[in-house]
C-alpha cells in the first residue's frame, strides 16, 4: 500500500510538472526547434551516455571494494546497464539503485554491503557534482542576475556539498547504545565503508575522478542536443547550467526525473537570459537520450535471464523482515 502510494504521489508530481513546464512555454517555438531535429547528435549524446555508464560501473566497482564486495567491470557494467532500465521504467518502487543492490546482493556480497555500496556511490556522485557546481559558480553567477535565483543556487550548492560529509561524520559518532537501533548500526557500517576508500588515496582518486567525468559527459551529451536542434546555446553556457539542475534533479519526487529536470531547465535558463523553450527543449532531448540508454539496458536485462517477478517477489520478502 505504501509502495503504491508513493508510485500514485511521483506519477502525479510528474504529470503535473510536465503540464505546467509546457504551459510556460511558447508551442510553436518548441516544435520549430524540434523539426530542426539531427539524429546523428542525439545518437552521440546517447552513445557519450552509454560511455558514462561504464565510468559509473568503473566507480560502482571501487566503491564496492572499500565495502568489502568484490565485483568485476563486466558485470558491473551489465547491472549499471539494467538499472537505467529500471530508472526509467520503475522509479519509485525498486529503481536504479534497488536493482544494483538486488543484483549484487545475489552475487553473494548481502544485502547490507550492497546497500552501502550503491549509497556511497550516490554520496560520491553528488559530492562531486556539487564541487563542480561550487567552481563554475564565479561565471554561473554572472549568467544569472536575479538574487533570488543566485541565493537558491547557492544554497543547493554548499547543501548538496556539506550533506554527505555531515552524514559519515554523524555516523562515526554511533556507537555504544546507539547500536541497539538497526538503523543506526547501518549507518555506522556505511561510515566504516567510507572511511576505507579514504583510506586509500588511489581508490578515492579513481572515484573522485569517473565522477567529474561522468558528470562532464553529462554535460556534453546536453550539449549534443542542443547542437541536435540548431540551440543558440553554448557549451559554456549548458556547463554552467546543467550541473545545478542536475543536483535538483537529484530530489526523487518524480518518474525517473521527469518534471523536475523540465521545471528546473527552464528556471535556469530564464534566469539566465536565455529562451524558456530552448530550456524545455533541451531537458526534453537529454530524457529521450536516456531513455533510449534505458532500452539497451532492458534489452541486456532480458538477455541476462533474470525475471521482472523475482526481483519483486525478493524486494517484498526484504521489506516484509522487521527490524532487528
Amino acid at each position: 500500500m505504501r509502495r503504491a502510494l508513493v508510485l500514485l504521489t511521483k506519477t502525479v508530481v510528474s504529470i503535473l510538472l510536465v503540464y505546467l513546464s509546457f504551459r510556460w512555454v511558447e508551442a510553436d517555438s518548441l516544435s520549430a526547434r524540434l523539426r530542426l531535429l539531427a539524429p546523428e547528435w542525439i545518437a552521440l549524446a546517447v552513445a557519450l551516455m552509454i560511455i558514462q555508464t561504464a565510468l559509473l560501473a568503473l566507480r560502482w566497482q571501487r566503491v564496492a571494494f572499500a565495502c568489502a564486495a568484490t565485483i568485476g567491470f563486466a558485470p558491473a557494467l551489465q547491472i549499471s546497464l539494467i538499472a537505467n532500465f529500471f530508472n526509467q521504467v520503475l522509479p519509485s518502487t525498486i529503481g536504479g539503485d534497488g536493482a544494483r543492490i538486488w543484483f549484487l546482493a545475489h552475487r553473494g556480497s548481502g544485502w547490507a554491503v550492497a546497500a552501502y555500496s550503491v549509497l556511497l556511490d550516490r554520496f560520491a556522485g553528488v559530492f562531486v557534482l556539487a564541487i563542480l557546481v561550487i567552481v563554475c559558480l564565479p561565471w554561473s553567477l554572472q549568467l544569472v542576475q536575479d538574487p533570488i535565483a543566485r541565493v537558491a543556487l547557492l544554497v543547493v550548492a554548499f547543501g548538496a556539498l556539506t550533506a554527505p560529509p555531515t552524514l559519515l561524520l554523524i555516523g562515526t559518532h554511533l556507537s555504544g547504545p546507539f547500536q541497539r537501533w538497526a538503523p543506526a548500526r547501518h549507518w555506522a557500517a556505511a561510515t566504516n565503508c567510507a572511511q576505507n576508500l579514504l583510506r586509500s588515496r588511489r581508490d578515492s582518486a579513481a572515484v573522485i575522478a569517473y565522477s567529474a567525468l561522468i558528470h562532464l559527459l553529462t554535460v556534453a551529451a546536453a550539449w549534443c542536443c542542443v547542437v541536435a536542434v540548431s540551440g543558440p546555446v553554448s557549451f559554456a553556457q549548458v556547463l554552467f547550467l546543467m550541473p545545478p539542475v542536475l543536483l535538483i534533479a537529484v530530489i526523487p519526487i518524480s518518474i525517473a526525473g521527469w518534471g523536475v529536470r523540465e521545471t528546473s531547465m527552464i528556471a535556469a535558463f530564464a534566469y539566465a537570459g536565455l529562451a524558456e523553450s530552448d530550456g524545455l527543449t533541451l531537458s526534453i532531448l537529454v530524457g529521450a537520450a536516456g531513455f533510449m540508454v534505458g532500452i539497451l539496458g532492458g534489452i541486456v536485462w532480458i538477455m541476462s535471464g533474470f525475471r521482472m517477478k523475482e526481483l519483486y517477489a525478493t524486494f517484498a520478502k526484504f521489506e516484509a523482515i522487521p527490524p532487528n
